[in-house]
């Protein structure tokens, strides 16, 4: 494989590239890095429990740790629209 310097005639075709997708994928980032950052919690739970939203979020196609944090939000959501 032939080596180019950035400079040099021809640096531009010596690789191929999805520019595109590199482009969105950069955007992406930079979105995600705009995000709030979470704060890091702990909760003791049965290990039933645990082993049971495992198999929930398996099943689901998501880790488990998202799914109880989506959980945790959909609760509190229902219950702030409950108390007004």
């Amino acid at each position: 494989m032939p080596r180019y310097v950035k400079n040099e005639k021809g640096y531009e075709k010596s690789f191929d590239a999805d520019w595109k997708a590199i482009k969105e994928g950069l955007r992406k980032v930079r979105v995600k890095a705009t995000e709030p950052k979470k704060v890091p919690t702990s909760i003791a739970l049965d290990p039933r429990f645990v082993a049971e939203l495992k198999k929930e979020a398996n099943h689901r196609g998501v880790p488990y740790q998202i799914l109880m944090r989506m959980f945790i939000i959909e609760g509190f959501q229902r219950m702030k629209k409950q108390a007004f």
